[in-house]
């Protein structure tokens, strides 16, 4: 039986609820694109189906940043998503601020192992600094979640570097978070 895959590309196209900005980029452009080939990449696989929160760049989810939220969540629940996984760009008012980190509901969690993986995988494809795994059980789409969840911050927008690489190279991303999906589950 397939592998159920929700990947949430974070934010909408425009408010509410739209990501950050950096370098001349919009987060929920960048993590659109990376989704796309994460799932192209997933279903070529063959043990996973897939499904994605923004299918074109033009979807708009819930009215509010609350909505938006439990949009995304209440479909990978009303799916059965075996694994939840939430594509981000990271921000900070220190443009040296570079790599991937990610969250999870706890720290003896699935998610979090999974999590653990993923970043390993980021950092092998796209070379910069895995940051580590933290705890947050206050995010929505990780505490409303039935299933294991991960919060991937992919890399920093406001960091010239990120920023240019995640928009050049979405491949690079998308694999990583993709090795670590297969690693994690031993396939």
């Amino acid at each position: 039986m397939a592998i159920k895959i929700y990947i949430d590309q974070g934010h909408n196209p425009v408010n509410p609820n739209a990501g950050a900005e950096g370098n001349g980029l919009r987060e929920q452009n960048i993590v659109y694109v990376i989704g796309q080939e994460l799932a192209t990449l997933l279903r070529a696989n063959g043990n996973f189906e897939v499904r994605l929160s923004r299918p074109t760049p033009e979807t708009q989810l819930g009215t509010s940043n609350a909505t938006s939220l439990a949009a995304r969540v209440n479909d990978a629940n009303s799916w059965g998503a075996d694994y939840f996984i939430s594509l981000h760009n990271n921000a900070s008012e220190l443009s040296a601020a570079t790599g991937s980190e990610a969250f999870a509901y706890s720290q003896n969690s699935r998610g979090f192992a999974l999590g653990e993986d993923i970043l390993a995988g980021l950092a092998a494809e796209t070379g910069l600094p895995n940051r580590g795994m933290f705890t947050r059980p206050s995010l929505y789409v990780l505490r409303r979640t039935n299933m294991p969840a991960v919060l991937v911050e992919l890399g920093f927008i406001t960091n010239a570097r990120d920023a240019r690489l995640m928009n050049e190279q979405p491949q690079l991303f998308a694999r990583g978070v993709y090795d670590g999906i297969v690693e994690y589950l031993g396939l």
